[in-house]
């Protein structure tokens, strides 16, 4: 059960107190690695430490293939990262605090950089699996917020948070200097767990979205509010719905996955130490 429903900033300092004391270092950026993405936490490096998600106050483990439910730390470049690998979705059951309790806890803990991965399906038809994306802007369609409830007590932020620049400009144009192939997107943000029909990809479309998928949008909200630095990649792991002549399955989100592990592994050792962990632009 996520302990402490209620009050979910609480929840975070609690879990973030004990992250800390685990890992033996703060972290400056916490990457979340989507379906598809757990070798390339492998290519990283040695982790210096590691525990599973259910070990850390409120962390539920996650119930989706491909997400293994780890916490692991190393040090990439003289950076310390945070890698979680696995991350909860509002169709498994969870709450918008839930969603985000590991992104909070990673920013309480000291992240001042988040970077949130995803396997993503294709709506522009320019795009294919194996093409990583990063994402300039969402439409959050999951009908949910991290930020419903009470104000967040102080000395956080108000809920009425900005999201005009959400996805760091800066922390893009980092990783655009570091591999110039990389394209640009909106990502869309639905509840799932089924796909989505053709009628829907077409309303998508039309509303100006490129990618399809069912995370990353409440995390990138929570971090932000928060005052992190967000930096989105997707994962190109299939086309969508209408727009791919095959039905869609997650077995083939996860096979695109492995198959794209060393140009991923590559992007994120080069991207990483680059990233800058002080005061960040939006």
């Amino acid at each position: 059960m996520f302990s402490s429903p209620h009050d979910p900033f609480a929840a975070a300092e609690k879990a973030a107190d004990v992250l800390v004391r685990r890992t033996r270092l703060r972290p400056e950026i916490a990457v979340v690695l989507g379906s598809g993405w757990r070798l390339v936490a492998d290519a990283l490096g040695t982790p210096e430490t590691e525990c599973l998600m259910v070990d850390l106050p409120g962390f539920p483990q996650p119930t989706v293939a491909g997400h293994q439910g780890a916490v692991r730390s190393l040090q990439l470049g003289g950076r310390h990262v945070l890698v979680l690998l696995g991350r909860s979705h509002l169709y498994e059951g969870r709450s918008p605090a839930e969603v985000v309790h590991a992104v909070r806890t990673a920013v309480i803990a000291g992240a001042r950089v988040v970077v949130l991965t995803n396997a993503a399906g294709a709506i522009d038809p320019a795009l294919e699996p194996g093409n990583a994306v990063l994402i300039r802007d969402h439409l959050n369609l999951t009908g949910a917020s991290p930020l419903t409830g009470a104000d967040p007590p102080a000395p956080y932020p108000s809920r009425f948070v900005d999201l005009t620049d959400l996805y760091s400009a800066e922390l893009r144009d980092v990783a655009t200097s570091v591999d110039g192939t990389l394209r640009q997107g909106v990502y869309a943000a639905l509840h799932g767990p089924h796909y989505e029909t053709p009628a829907e990809i077409l309303m998508l479309q039309l509303a100006g979205a490129d990618l399809v998928g069912m995370s990353t949008a409440l995390e990138a909200i929570a971090a932000h509010h928060l005052g992190a630095a967000v930096l989105g990649i997707s994962l190109v792991t299939n086309l969508a719905a209408g727009v791919s002549p095959q039905p869609i399955a997650h077995g083939e989100v996860l096979a695109a996955g492995q198959a794209a592990v060393p140009q991923l592994a590559r992007l994120l050792a080069d991207l990483l130490p680059r990233l800058p962990v002080g005061q960040v632009a939006s």
